[in-house]
């Protein structure tokens, strides 16, 4: 076997797993998107420098909580979860700098509160915010209003 047999061998056998890669990720997605409607919704893991830190994602409404899935990963399961009683809305803003080229396009920045303090910046399109605005506010009945304000 010549060398150039063994390099079109290699290459045959990387652009199979590469197709593999994606169709298991179309898959995947469409699994995630079988328990819930799924939008495009980016989350900022580490925010040690402006701007940077962001990892793409699916976020996904389950119940009384959202969950976000990374964009690139063949795991079921989400890598983040967020109770919506422990979530308050603080701020949006418009992508700035590096956030512009990390993000899906037009998306804006929001700044939530979580139950202990932390914050937690998520990305989304405009008429999601809408809607994860209302998803907030739409508590269940008999929901104690005033434990947000404490």
């Amino acid at each position: 076997m010549t060398v150039w047999d063994w390099l079109l061998d290699v290459a045959v056998l990387l652009l199979v797993l590469v197709l593999a890669y994606g169709a298991a990720l179309m898959v995947r997605r469409r699994i995630i998107a079988r328990h819930g409607g799924t939008f495009e919704l980016s989350h900022r893991v580490r925010a040690t420098r402006p701007g940077h830190g962001w990892f793409l994602g699916v976020g996904r409404y389950s119940g009384e909580t959202l969950e976000w899935f990374r964009v690139f990963t063949l795991s079921p399961r989400p890598k983040r979860v967020w109770s919506r009683s422990g979530l308050v809305f603080v701020s949006s803003r418009v992508a700035e700098g590096p956030e512009q080229v990390s993000l899906y396009p037009e998306h804006v920045v929001v700044v939530c509160r979580t139950g202990d303090g932390s914050l937690v910046e998520l990305a989304m399109a405009p008429a999601t915010l809408t809607g994860f605005q209302a998803w907030l506010e739409a508590r269940p009945p008999g929901t104690d209003w005033d434990r947000r304000r404490r």
